[in-house]
């Protein structure tokens, strides 16, 4: 397994697998515990796995969490999708940068989000699953959504919006997300 860090977002990396085809077709191991740890992130520091599926166009963000935030490692299991990252740590050297990446069951390339990062997605295939590894239990007290559309941000969706949830269809822009949350 590869790993490599993402120099546009401190402290997010990109997995990516080394799978053993033949004429069956592959195996690939998705999490090793070593290869992570070997860059700072606790292995043994994620409280849940979630599932996924989307369809086409369906776009699912963008969230993130309050308090003392929420790291997800996250890949597409099957289909395809184009994954967003939004550092906002105030903090952070790289606050306030978005930066996208598509992910998909062919690669099996997993992509490490830290905690007080938004995360959000757009389903380029029909359908796209979307494995989720999280480090610490749900709690909707704490859910926090910024708008995929907030000019801002200015997410370069690859495809036409098909779809989005009634929270994300009225989520605030970033400015006012922060104001309340910060």
């Amino acid at each position: 397994m590869k790993v490599e860090a993402v120099p546009e977002i401190e402290g997010a990396y990109l997995f990516t697998p080394t799978p053993f085809a033949d004429e069956r077709g592959f195996f690939s191991r998705t999490f090793d515990s070593e290869v992570v740890a070997s860059v700072g992130i606790d292995p043994g520091g994620f409280a849940q796995d979630s599932l996924s599926r989307s369809r086409k166009g369906v776009v699912r963000g963008m969230h993130l969490r309050g308090g003392r935030g929420e790291a997800k490692l996250v890949r597409c299991s099957a289909g395809a999708i184009f994954d967003v990252i939004v550092d906002l740590r105030p903090g952070s050297p790289t606050f306030r940068t978005v930066k996208g990446f598509e992910l998909s069951g062919e690669t099996q390339v997993s992509l490490y989000i830290p905690a007080g990062c938004a995360h959000g997605f757009q389903a380029l295939t029909d359908p796209a699953d979307i494995s989720y590894r999280i480090d610490r239990p749900h709690d909707p007290a704490e859910d926090i959504a910024i708008s995929y559309a907030d000019p801002e941000l200015a997410i370069p969706w690859p495809l036409p919006v098909s779809a989005v949830s009634e929270r994300d269809a009225h989520a605030p822009p970033l400015a006012a997300a922060l104001t309340t949350t910060r």
